[in-house]
């Protein structure tokens, strides 16, 4: 499974202006074997950390109104990420209502709230039931990080919940540090085994990254990014050319365990710059990542 992550355009788009948007995303799209195409729900998320933003907050006009105008241009099935944020019981089954009769979004992407320690009216886990449930058949997701992954609190084990809450797949945050996507799948095939349960996809993001500002921002979110990493990057002749074979080679690294053969796995590229060249780089790690699984592939036959 090859994805392709987006953000969707700021508040106040026209819908022309929409139009125009997703068309140019078709358009850089068009010659690349993506299978589907994720619009992430962009939060604050100012109080998860004390540090400093990178780039200003603004927003975005709804994902579940992009998502329609990309499925439309692309021709892609589309995943709508939805933070439950604030909403209560029945808030929640009339946005998932809403989201079934006038937007026609069948995958969804659940995730919880970036500041924890704080009780909300409806938690992760029931979100995640009533989405499952519901009468229009979503598809339902969740998001993996692997960087939370240790003995006190097991990221795997999570993942198991969340499955049989109803989750049947989920997007990892950005990776830069294959150590922890390694141990995590290994151990999640472990405690699969160990439940007897059947390990959900999970699919792996990589986004580019050829600025100082860029990988600011990454680590603000809370992507783990090796100090010798960043100097790479930043020091080579070509950065993002830099982070692309760097990015390649941790899918590489990823890939070479036993636990491919039993962890359905799938890969999502992602662009969280609003640079042209940044974002057209996008598109080569995409090609340079789907050369890795075919590799993959054809050398197993």
């Amino acid at each position: 499974m090859l994805l392709y992550g987006t953000t969707p355009p700021r508040p106040g788009t026209s819908d022309d202006a929409l139009q125009a948007i997703a068309g140019k995303l078709a358009a850089r799209l068009r010659d690349v074997p993506v299978d589907g195409i994720v619009v992430y729900d962009i939060q604050d998320e100012s109080g998860r950390t004390q540090r400093a933003r990178p780039f200003p907050f603004t927003g975005t006009v709804d994902p579940r109104s992009y998502s329609r105008v990309l499925a439309s241009r692309t021709k892609r099935t589309t995943i709508t990420y939805k933070c439950v944020g604030n909403l209560d019981e029945r808030a929640w089954v009339g946005w998932l209502d809403e989201t079934a009769r006038e937007y026609g979004a069948g995958c969804l992407s659940i995730v919880g709230r970036p500041t924890s320690g704080v009780r909300y009216p409806l938690s992760l886990s029931h979100a995640i039931q009533l989405a499952a449930s519901h009468e229009a058949g979503f598809t339902v997701g969740g998001v993996v990080i692997a960087e939370r992954h240790a003995e006190a609190r097991s990221e795997s084990q999570r993942l198991i919940a969340k499955s049989s809450d109803g989750c049947s797949y989920f997007v990892s945050q950005t990776v830069y540090s294959p150590n922890a996507t390694e141990r995590l799948l290994a151990d999640y095939l472990h405690d699969c085994r160990a439940a007897g349960v059947q390990p959900r996809r999970v699919v792996l993001t990589f986004a580019p990254a050829g600025r100082a500002k860029t990988i600011a921002f990454l680590k603000w979110l809370g992507v783990s990014i090796p100090r010798e990493t960043e100097s790479a990057i930043l020091s080579a002749a070509s950065p993002l050319t830099r982070s692309i074979e760097i990015c390649r080679d941790n899918l590489h690294r990823i890939l070479g365990h036993d636990y491919v053969r039993s962890i359905p796995l799938g890969v999502n590229v992602e662009s969280v710059s609003i640079n042209r060249d940044e974002i057209d780089a996008s598109v080569d790690l995409f090609r340079a990542l789907d050369g890795v699984v075919r590799e993959y592939w054809a050398t197993r036959g």
